[in-house]
C-alpha cells in the first residue's frame, strides 16, 4: 500500500484516535485493490470476509427480492462498510458494487474484531459510526414516507448543491438510473419530476443539473435538518 493511501486511511475518523500499534496490526493483512466499474463486493446473505474502506471512486449498496432490485445507499471515497455484519457477526443484508473504477482497501475481519476489542478508541468510533447508521436510516425512512418524489428529488439537489459548495450547478457522479433509484422511483418517474421542476427553476442536460432559482427550489422542497441532516 502506498504512503500515501496508508496516510488518508489513518486520518478517516474510524482510525485517527488509533493506538498506533494497533492500526499497524489493523492493517497488517490488509490489501489496496483496483475495481472495474460494476465490480460486486460483497453479496447480501453471505458472511464478511473484510472490511471495506473506499480510497478512489464510488460504491454502489443495493438489495434483491423476487426479481426486483433497489438502491439502497451511494458511498464515497472515506466511507467504510459494512461493520454492524462484521462485529456482529451476521450475513450482509445488502449487496455492493462499484460505479466506476474504484479503489478500496480491504481490511481482514478477524483483523477489526481484535482491533474492537483490545482498542478503546477504535470501539469508540465504531460505535460512533453506528449509531450515524442508525439515525440515517431513520431519516431515510422519513424521507421516503413523509415527501413526494418530487420533493425527495428537490432535496437531494439541494444537498448535492450544498456539499459542493453551492454553486448551483453540479455534475451527477453516477447515472439517472441509479439515481432514480436511490430516491425510490422509477426512471421515467425521474424524468418527469424534472420537468416538473423547472417550473423552480432546475434544468438538467445529461448528468448536468444547474438550479436558476435557488429560491424557488427551497420554497417547494422545504428541506428538513430532521430529515436532511
Amino acid at each position: 500500500m502506498r504512503q500515501a493511501d496508508y496516510k488518508q486511511i489513518r486520518a478517516l475518523p474510524l482510525f485517527s484516535d488509533m493506538s498506533e500499534p494497533h492500526f499497524q496490526a489493523l492493517m497488517a493483512g490488509a490489501s489496496l485493490q483496483h475495481f472495474l466499474p460494476h465490480s460486486v463486493l460483497i453479496t447480501e446473505g453471505q458472511s464478511p470476509e473484510f472490511l471495506h474502506v473506499i480510497v478512489d471512486g464510488c460504491v454502489e449498496m443495493f438489495g434483491t427480492h423476487n426479481g426486483h432490485e433497489t438502491t439502497i445507499d451511494i458511498m464515497q471515497p472515506g466511507a467504510a462498510f459494512i461493520l454492524a455484519e462484521i462485529i456482529h457477526d451476521a450475513v450482509y443484508l445488502k449487496s455492493a458494487r462499484t460505479l466506476g473504477p474504484a479503489q478500496l482497501v480491504l481490511i481482514p475481519v478477524q483483523a477489526v474484531r481484535d482491533a474492537f476489542a483490545h482498542d478503546a478508541a477504535f470501539a469508540r468510533a465504531i460505535i460512533s459510526e453506528l449509531v450515524e447508521c442508525y439515525r440515517g436510516v431513520v431519516r431515510s425512512l422519513k424521507n421516503e414516507k413523509l415527501r413526494t418524489s418530487a420533493e425527495r428529488l428537490a432535496n437531494w439537489i439541494l444537498h448535492t448543491d450544498a456539499k459542493q459548495g453551492h454553486q448551483h450547478f453540479f455534475e451527477m457522479i453516477y447515472d439517472k438510473q441509479t439515481l432514480a433509484s436511490s430516491l425510490g422511483m422509477t426512471p421515467e418517474n425521474l424524468s418527469r419530476n424534472l420537468a416538473l421542476l423547472t417550473k423552480y427553476g432546475v434544468t438538467s442536460s445529461g448528468r448536468d443539473i444547474a438550479i436558476k432559482d435557488p429560491a424557488a427550489l427551497v420554497k417547494f422542497a422545504k428541506p428538513n435538518p430532521l430529515i436532511d441532516g
